[in-house]
């Protein structure tokens, strides 16, 4: 019997000797192997192969090439005796992932002891939830406190607590900077400080136009240690990005800003602030290596010539001549060691796209083998182009993209402000915008999906660990109701989801795809 195959494996040495054993070791003889040029969007090659097997082995010669694949993370793209390859197949379903950042809140005294998503006018939510299937959601379980990285992590099927090396490498990715093994990775706000590092506003009143100026002037600074070099960049109003590659060099440092894991001493002179006043600082190491114990010094020493390359820019002198807060700092956090991770192809057998406007998410997406497009528009604030990156996301689907996640930060954004009108604003933007356009535009059995990736409070201006809640809805059949009829926070656990967490997510919308490989006969 011949049996013909085409896969898709990693571009690393020894993948195309992996994809061969499980066919040697089966007595098989290989008639010919070639493959196809490397995939730009995901760093894969296709390779396509022809082998000879006894005739009343292989069916059992082709179910253990599989088991071996999947625990190899080698997606087969074809596999079948000859004469049954042309066969027509079903289509598979695609799925769009849309989360809603930090949608679900708390009960707020100003709301009456209502949530946003109780206030907010989002008759589109409520037809899915009315429609589809719900459940109460946590990313790592309720007793989790996690970030946006961690929780989208485990969202795409990657456990944080296996892959997650520091926010600093994913923020890189996301602005396109090249990544290599030992680096060490920030993310930087853009602040506005005093000569003594006092924290006047730690957002430099949102900057946006004109940074450019600030990121060269930052790239111009020349470190001490002649063994380190670093490269500076934008990603998005007040955040940027620092990459520090070189020798003796390690990401265990603590945070250099004090709402994170800033860790203080006697030198930081925290005894000076008047309360309320914080202040940048200094970055010392986690552990008493040497590596760590230079990196905490580059760090503090890259923190104070920043300092002095910002604060007589005329980018600047312009601002504090209009009112507005100068860019005249930068406060670092989040240090990273560049973390490796199997591609969501390789992990999913789809190809996946990353709709997104923050440095993050297309982080993350790039760091998976996704493809990430520019988005017209997404700024990764409220004030983004939700049409916009709803008509990428169907174009995406269009284009043989087999799973599109789109991600909305600024929801997120203004919960962290405390700002519960925008919050409202933006959840009914983001459902009668984005997800109306999405639900008009998708095909007939293509799936919806609809979660916030953790709660965040207005009240309390963070992340909590109360459960936040998703949903999964298509416009055929195939559903069994549940007896949610609003996307609500009271409601979502009354569901038949129930208790949904992060690495639950993609092996749901697999098996409604029907791309779940069944366990068992």
């Amino acid at each position: 019997m011949i049996i013909e195959l085409e896969t898709l494996i990693e571009d690393k040495p020894g993948t195309l000797i992996k994809m061969l054993m499980p066919i040697s070791e089966n007595e098989c003889n290989i008639q010919g192997i070639y493959h196809g040029q490397k995939r730009e969007e995901d760093n894969l090659i296709p390779v396509f192969a022809k082998f000879e097997v006894a005739d009343t082995r292989f069916r059992d010669v082709m179910e253990i090439i599989r088991k071996r694949y999947a625990e190899l993370n080698i997606e087969i793209l074809k596999f079948a005796p000859v004469g049954l390859m042309g066969k027509e197949t079903k289509q598979k379903k695609k799925t769009v992932l849309i989360v809603l950042d930090g949608v679900t809140d708390v009960s707020l005294p100003e709301l009456d002891n209502k949530t946003p998503l109780e206030v907010a006018k989002i008759p589109t939510l409520h037809r899915l939830a009315e429609e589809g299937i719900c459940g109460a959601f946590t990313a790592l379980g309720q007793s989790a406190l996690v970030g946006s990285d961690t929780a989208m992590l485990a969202i795409l099927g990657y456990d944080p607590r296996e892959v997650y090396t520091g926010r600093g490498p994913l923020e890189v990715a996301g602005v396109n900077l090249g990544l290599q093994p030992g680096d060490v990775s920030l993310r930087c706000n853009y602040v506005t400080i005093t000569d003594e590092f006092k924290l006047l506003n730690r957002t430099a009143g949102y900057p946006r136009e004109g940074t450019e100026a600030l990121e060269q002037a930052l790239n111009q600074i020349r470190l001490s240690d002649p063994k380190v070099e670093f490269e500076f960049r934008n990603s998005q109003d007040y955040r940027c990005v620092a990459r520090f590659r070189g020798y003796n060099i390690s990401a265990d440092v603590s945070d250099m800003d004090p709402n994170y894991n800033a860790i203080a001493d006697a030198l930081d002179n925290l005894d000076l602030l008047e309360e309320g006043e914080s202040k940048i600082i200094t970055a010392k190491p986690l552990k008493p290596t040497p590596e760590a114990k230079n990196m905490a010094s580059i760090l503090n020493e890259f923190v104070i010539k920043a300092h002095q390359a910002l604060e007589d820019l005329p980018f600047n002198q312009d601002r504090v001549a209009r009112g507005m807060p100068p860019a005249n700092g930068i406060m670092p956090r989040g240090a990273g060691e560049t973390p490796s991770l199997v591609s969501f192809r390789s992990r999913w057998g789809m190809k996946g796209a990353c709709v997104a406007g923050t440095g993050l998410i297309k982080g993350i997406g790039r760091l998976t083998g996704m493809t990430v497009p520019d988005v017209p528009g997404a700024t990764g604030y409220v004030d983004t182009d939700y049409l916009s990156k709803a008509k990428v996301a169907i174009e995406l689907l269009q284009e043989n993209h087999d799973f599109v996640l789109i991600h909305v930060e600024g929801i997120d954004e203004v919960s962290h402000d405390r700002d519960v009108e925008a919050k409202i604003r933006a959840i009914e933007d983001s459902s009668e915008i984005l997800v109306h356009h999405v639900v008009e535009n998708v095909p007939d059995d293509a799936l919806v999906c609809v979660l916030s990736d953790h709660t965040s409070s207005s009240f309390h201006g963070d992340h909590t660990t109360d459960p936040a809640g998703i949903v999964i809805w298509s416009k055929g059949p195939g559903f069994r109701k549940d007896q949610v009829s609003k996307f609500l926070e009271s409601e979502f656990s009354s569901g038949s989801l129930a208790k949904t967490e992060g690495k639950d997510v993609m092996p749901l919308l697999m098996g409604y795809m029907q791309r779940l490989k069944k366990f068992g006969a």
